[in-house]
């Protein structure tokens, strides 16, 4: 399904060094074991943009989305494991990305086509952006997560001065509604059959990842 993976990571091109005051805050560095580290836990979809018609149709049907992000620091790679609220029911969806640290990018392979994307944090504690077809107007998108359902207005107002810095409109923005979650049900059963099973395959972490950014 295309749809959890356009919520995470889509294909751009890198992006260029910010230069107005409103990118001050966007960074795109080299991902180093930190990041990772700082990446460990549990992650909210708070809202996006997308210019891209096919896109931004499937996002508007999200209610909410919190996902959960294992990485391999060895191999490179992060377990993503997503639970999606659409259309009133819940799905679940689990895939591995690859990490390549020195471009700050995601990537994944589905049905043999690459998908990349880039990481971009900001001086926001707990919130973290990806910024999807930087390079052409009409499919550029840009997405905001934090690491608690709600973010707070001056997260809000980060994310929102991002949208200016490239050019995409703050009244475009599509926002979840956390009170119309649907997985709690799912996530308990697999909290319990995680419990049943210790040696199965891996399940989310324990323990959140810390509310400080990684340092550069």
């Amino acid at each position: 399904m295309a749809l959890p993976w356009a919520l995470a990571v889509l294909s751009l091109l890198p992006l260029l060094e910010a230069q107005s005051p409103a990118c001050a805050n966007l960074t795109a560095k080299p991902i180093t074991n930190a990041t990772l580290d700082w990446l460990s836990g549990r992650w909210f979809y708070i809202g996006s943009v997308f210019l891209d018609p096919a896109f931004k149709q499937m996002v508007q049907k999200v209610q909410a989305s919190d996902f959960y992000f294992t990485p391999n620091l060895t191999q490179d790679t992060i377990l993503f494991q997503q639970y999606l609220s659409i259309d009133d029911h819940c799905e679940y969806n689990s895939s591995v990305l690859w990490v390549h640290r020195e471009n700050a990018t995601l990537s994944r392979y589905d049905s043999g086509k690459k998908f990349t994307a880039q990481l971009l944090l900001q001086d926001f504690n707990g919130t973290y952006l990806l910024a999807f077809s930087m390079d052409d107007e009409s499919k550029r998108g840009l997405s905001f997560y934090a690491d608690k359902p709600e973010a707070t207005p001056e997260q809000l107002e980060g994310f929102r001065e991002a949208l200016e810095c490239k050019g995409m409109d703050k009244s475009e923005i599509m926002y979840t509604d956390w009170k119309k979650d649907q997985c709690e049900p799912l996530r308990r059963q697999h909290q319990l059959e995680r419990k049943k099973e210790p040696e199965s395959s891996p399940g989310p972490p324990a323990g959140g990842h810390s509310s400080e950014p990684p340092a550069p």
